[in-house]
């Protein structure tokens, strides 16, 4: 089986990683994988995984990108794919509108991921028109159920996006003087427990929820330390200060540690004492619940959205009602004075991912029925 994924880059990202994910797995079941994208820092890896990367400008939000069309055509009869799997609204459209001009009995099958919950309107209509479509969560199936119905050819498949085990598992030896040379580096976390709130930083993420937590909990606990993993957007810089001084203001500037942007989450899951989700909207998918799950943390999130999921299938202990602060600060309680492990559902491991997507593409091709 060939397959061309299609995505606008390959920096970063949970598009990118499971774009990559899904590559990696191909190639060890003996597939042929191909990835089309702008380019990007992660393309090495890739080939270096096994698969194949070819660069196009399918990435950018203009007209001028309609002139991809043909030459992505040219290579779509050229590789003559089994798959062609679209992840992304720019890269999805340029593709249907080459593939709807092959011949509908020999061209590739089209299968979009929905990554998102994407706005309503007919530029994001475009990844509920290919002959499959998978959502990452039951909250995106039900968003494209009710939002473009119109356009689905078939139910939403669900695939969960998933932890790859062999990477978070904890049991994996912690990489030598982590611990120390972390201690080193913020001090402050040296004898107390780790309260973890990872996430880019902005105003629907929870970060301000959390260091409210955080001078709540102060007040009855001398051991516990805030810690807010990852950086601000672009442009967003400042949202950082206003968190330092909310810190401040509350008199616990010393008892919130910020780490900035990190590439060893995995460690700091391990260490901590408990993980917190706390997005005051939405989100597609919860990935921090689902790699500290595998890493046997327990989690706290609001119940709302994908994250929602997630912790449902692991640790469902961890739910806490929406923006309710007393409930939060009495779940925190609760699991420091008698902690229990989390456990990752099978559904959300990379594996259960891989085999779901190469076994709707086998049905698909076993299924081929040229209507069109």
């Amino acid at each position: 089986m060939r397959v061309i994924q299609l995505l606008p880059a390959l920096n970063s990202g949970g598009v990118e990683r499971g774009t990559l994910d899904l590559a990696r797995a191909l190639v060890r079941a003996g597939h042929e994988s191909i990835v089309v994208s702008n380019g990007g820092r992660l393309v090495q890896q890739l080939q270096m995984e096994g698969s194949r990367h070819i660069a196009l400008p399918v990435h950018r939000k203009s007209l001028a990108s309609l002139l991809q069309v043909r030459p992505l055509r040219r290579l779509i009869r050229e590789l003559q794919p089994d798959i062609l799997h679209v992840r992304s609204r720019v890269p999805a459209w340029l593709t249907y509108l080459a593939w709807k001009k092959l011949d509908p009995r020999s061209r590739p099958h089209l299968v979009s991921t929905a990554h998102g919950l994407y706005s309503i309107n007919r530029y994001s209509a475009i990844m509920a028109k290919t002959e499959q479509v998978i959502a990452i969560s039951d909250c995106v199936k039900d968003y494209l159920l009710t939002n473009y119905r119109a356009e689905l050819r078939a139910e939403p498949e669900v695939i969960y996006r998933g932890v790859d085990t062999a990477e978070f598992f904890p049991g994996i030896p912690a990489p030598t003087d982590w611990l120390e040379s972390t201690l080193g580096e913020f001090p402050e976390l040296r004898e107390r427990r780790w309260l973890l709130l990872p996430g880019r930083l902005s105003r629907w993420k929870g970060q301000e929820d959390f260091i409210h937590l955080i001078a709540a909990l102060s007040q009855q606990q001398s051991d516990v330390q805030g810690v807010i993993l990852g950086g601000a957007e672009k442009n967003k810089e400042h949202y950082a200060e206003e968190l330092r001084a909310l810190a401040a203001t509350l008199g616990i500037a010393d008892r919130i540690t910020f780490t900035g942007h990190r590439s060893d989450i995995r460690e700091w899951y391990r260490y901590s004492a408990l993980v917190y989700n706390l997005s005051k909207k939405p989100e597609p998918f919860g990935r921090t619940v689902i790699e500290a799950a595998a890493m046997g943390t327990p989690i706290i999130g609001y119940d709302i959205g994908g994250p929602a999921e997630s912790l449902r299938a692991c640790f469902p202990q961890g739910l806490v009602e929406n923006g309710n602060h007393q409930q939060l600060l009495e779940k925190t309680c609760a699991l420091l004075a008698h902690p229990q492990a989390s456990h990752l559902n099978p559904e959300f491991t990379l594996d259960t991912l891989a085999q779901k997507t190469m076994a709707l593409y086998q049905r698909m091709l076993a299924q081929r029925q040229p209507d069109q």
